[in-house]
């Protein structure tokens, strides 16, 4: 059971709590502790470069896609063999759906896990007001508990001073590290975000720099000390959830069902819980790369292909015409497919890049997809079912995020649409969740945490299929 645990949070996007977040769980690791990390928020690139630090899975939480003990127990089933759980925050704080209220922020889930925040103060061309900006945070919400700040970005040692002696006032606020600005840590992005940990390669910063950074400017034995768990005060205990009782969809020994996965630079945007909830339906995960593969894996039922970004690969993904045509084939043979996003986009006929340059792809949906400037679309979305899908039946309801930076373009209009798409503010009108045969495509990425009747729901429809 995990001794210490926190909620790493920035006061704005940008602040530099991604690579606090890595540096901190890379000194930790270094030190021997089994850490494990998590994100707040419908992230999927933060989690990569966690696992990669921590060599253990990070995990998702979400304050509009799942509900609150949803999210305790996907904490508490993953820390239970941890000696610290890191939280990396999303945006600011106190940023959530709206002014009015916490949902959906990183203080609202830090409250339900009862956690202390670490707040992360970019400090540059700053000095006393850093310390005003601690105690705005602090007063705000009195009820929400603090570890400390860790003022990032920090010219040189004089630097630091000026900021030491501004906090002197507040010993409310207790100063955990001072970092130094570091560029050679810091991760380059692109249009969807930083860079995947699958195409870093030789880019990605190192471990070891990350974990002497942190040494060297972070009182690691005070921040543990701060954090460490000393029940709930009286509240019900994290622990005592039981996230062991089987699930009513849980799989019948000897019987997987294999569903291959496609699992590489093109294709790397999953929500872990989403593969979990699988293999406890019974579906056997069977990884495969439509950037390497020229077949698809023997003996499966049915073939996902997640988000990702299959418009830097579209030259090599086309070139592989065998694996196309075999998705092809599997598709109009009545295989169950569920692609997501980027999975979608490589299941049309055609990506269509910025220069006008077109690329064939599978060809399941007879539509273009084309490469836009500006996003597209970017929100929570909540998805009702309007038809029987290998999702599930009528009416289905799941939750979800959509981001991307392409459209479809000459769609035709009989191709028959599942859902009815609202955003987190109730306002519906889109039609979306494609089907053909029983593929279902949509750029909606669903987290199946909101509704965890749909794993078993599409293996079932796997089991069938042969």
């Amino acid at each position: 059971m995990i001794k210490s645990a926190f909620v790493i949070a920035g006061i704005h996007s940008g602040c530099g709590k991604t690579t606090v977040s890595l540096g901190i769980m890379a000194a930790l690791a270094r030190r021997g502790l089994t850490v494990q990390p998590f994100k707040v928020g419908p992230d999927f690139i933060d989690p990569g470069h966690h696992t990669l630090i921590t060599g253990r899975p990070s995990h998702n939480l979400d304050g509009w896609m799942m509900e609150r003990e949803r999210n305790r127990q996907i904490f508490n089933r993953y820390t239970f063999d941890a000696d610290v759980a890191v939280v990396e925050g999303v945006m600011g704080l106190f940023d959530g759906f709206s002014g009015k209220d916490e949902t959906g922020s990183t203080a609202h889930m830090a409250k339900w896990l009862d956690l202390p925040v670490v707040l992360v103060i970019d400090a540059a061309s700053m000095a006393r007001s850093a310390a005003a900006i601690a105690l705005g945070f602090l007063h705000f919400d009195s009820s929400l508990p603090f570890a400390g700040v860790i003022l990032n970005r920090v010219a040189g040692p004089g630097h630091a001073e000026i900021l030491k002696e501004a906090f002197e006032s507040l010993p409310e606020v207790p100063i955990l590290g001072c970092l130094p600005r570091r560029e050679n840590l810091k991760i380059p992005s692109r249009h969807l975000g930083l860079i995947t940990v699958e195409d870093m390669g030789a880019d990605s910063p190192q471990a070891d720099e990350l974990a002497q950074w942190i040494e060297e400017g972070v009182d690691l034995d005070g921040l543990l000390e701060k954090t460490r768990r000393q029940g709930m005060k009286g509240k019900e205990s994290l622990h005592a959830i039981d996230v062991q009782s089987p699930s009513p969809h849980k799989k019948e020994e000897g019987r997987g069902v294999r569903i291959a996965v496609a699992r590489d630079e093109a294709f790397c945007f999953y929500y872990q819980e989403n593969l979990r909830l699988l293999q406890e339906a019974g579906a056997e995960i069977v990884p495969f790369s439509p950037l390497r593969d020229i077949s698809l894996p023997p003996e499966i039922k049915g073939l996902i292909l997640g988000g990702g970004y299959p418009e830097l690969h579209v030259e090599t993904l086309s070139r592989n015409c065998d694996l196309n045509r075999e998705i092809l084939r599997a598709a109009l043979d009545g295989m169950p497919m569920y692609a997501e996003c980027g999975g979608f986009m490589y299941l049309m006929e055609k990506i269509e890049d910025l220069h006008g340059a077109d690329q064939p792809m599978v060809g399941v949906f007879p539509f273009r997809c084309r490469m836009v400037e500006r996003l597209k679309a970017l929100g929570y979305r909540e998805v009702i079912t309007e038809k029987d899908s290998i999702l599930g039946p009528p009416g289905t309801t799941i939750r979800g995020h959509e981001f991307h930076y392409s459209t479809i373009s000459k769609a035709p209009t009989d191709v028959s649409t599942m859902y009815r798409v609202s955003n987190r503010r109730g306002r519906t009108g889109i039609r979306e969740g494609f089907q053909m045969n029983q593929v279902l495509g949509s750029y909606v990425h669903l987290h199946w945490g909101s509704n965890p009747a749909v794993a078993p729901n599409l293996v079932e429809y796997c089991r069938r299929y042969g």
